[in-house]
């Protein structure tokens, strides 16, 4: 193979992206007088020359390749998926403050944003690290420079809105804020703060608790839910009929992690019972594999769903008894 430009980049710092390459596969990478030669058994070298022309790609589309990529990309070929990686790299849904390109980086990912596109209620479920809330607000973002919509509402519930809070220091807005601080990170970093503050000054980007959503009727708005699986039945019904005229909701949340006292049904939970074959309703349910943060996330999420499937056969099990 002719060495590429992208060389260094595709080795990785110390070497560590092709060290995952070679013991995936069993074979040794090296670079050789302007040239990446693979040694190995030669189906599995063909392979790897495949996986590397696909990372040098990716590379040419701007991409930055990490352990979790590399990993991915990997799980692909062996899954005989390695002909998608291509929608993955032209996909882009909007640029970042930073000039950063912002697109889906999984195929459940990428699923999630055509889902968006063409439903007007999308429920993207799935666990922490999966891109749900980020992708939703890109996909929003872009909405708004489009003049698709004419504004943007983020809400949260904020499950701990009771007495906890009424003995926080400061006025409503002071007390909620902390719950809604990782919606304020994520349009910091697709926006930059400066023009992040002029929208929402000028009411163009509402950041709000889900209580400010009752008797409101949004009408041409890209609103997000997140964390829903901590909203009741009664607020997930009031959230959803809010929504007006040429307007879209995404409604993010992870139904492993319900933060509600004991005795409150999550709302998240029962609207994928209630509405699964609503038309114009999308659900998407994302996992491990479109995890995007660090790879011992995917390890984390792994133990707990293996943990928590072994803890339903042992209760059934005994239920049989």
């Amino acid at each position: 193979m002719n060495e590429m430009d992208y060389t260094k980049e595709l080795f990785g710092n110390f070497d560590t992206n092709i060290k995952i390459i070679e013991k995936t596969f069993n074979v040794d990478v090296v670079s050789r007088q302007g040239e990446i030669v693979i040694i190995g058994n030669s189906k599995e070298a063909d392979m790897t020359k495949k996986l590397i022309n696909r990372l040098i790609k990716a590379l040419e589309a701007g991409e930055i390749l990490d352990s979790q990529k590399i990993n991915y990309y990997i799980t692909l070929f062996k899954e005989g998926k390695e002909n998608e990686i291509e929608g993955l790299l032209d996909d882009i849904i909007c640029i970042s403050a930073r000039g950063k390109q912002i697109k889906p980086k999984t195929l459940g990912q990428k699923k999630y944003a055509e889902s968006i596109k063409r439903n007007d209620v999308v429920f993207g479920i799935g666990p922490a690290g999966t891109g749900k809330t980020y992708l939703a607000m890109a996909m929003a973002v872009s909405a708004f420079k489009n003049k698709e919509v004419s504004k943007i509402i983020l809400t949260r519930p904020a499950v701990e809105a009771g007495e906890s809070l009424g003995f926080l220091p400061g006025d409503l807005q002071e007390k909620v804020d902390p719950y809604l601080r990782p919606l304020y990170d994520a349009l910091y970093d697709i926006l930059g703060g400066e023009t992040f503050l002029k929208y929402k000054e000028r009411g163009m980007i509402e950041v709000a608790p889900l209580a400010y959503m009752r008797g409101r009727t949004l009408n041409d708005c890209f609103i997000i839910l997140d964390e829903a699986q901590n909203t009741t039945k009664e607020q997930m019904k009031m959230f959803l009929t809010r929504l007006g005229v040429g307007s879209k909701a995404v409604i993010t949340g992870d139904i492993t992690q319900i933060d509600l006292p004991k005795g409150k049904a999550s709302g998240l939970k029962q609207a994928v019972e209630i509405l699964s074959d609503v038309v114009g309703i999308g659900f998407i349910f994302l996992n491990e594999n479109d995890v995007v943060r660090h790879a011992l996330v995917q390890r984390i999420i792994k133990a707990y769903d293996k943990y928590e499937k072994k803890k339903e056969t042992a209760i059934k099990s005994k239920e049989k008894r």
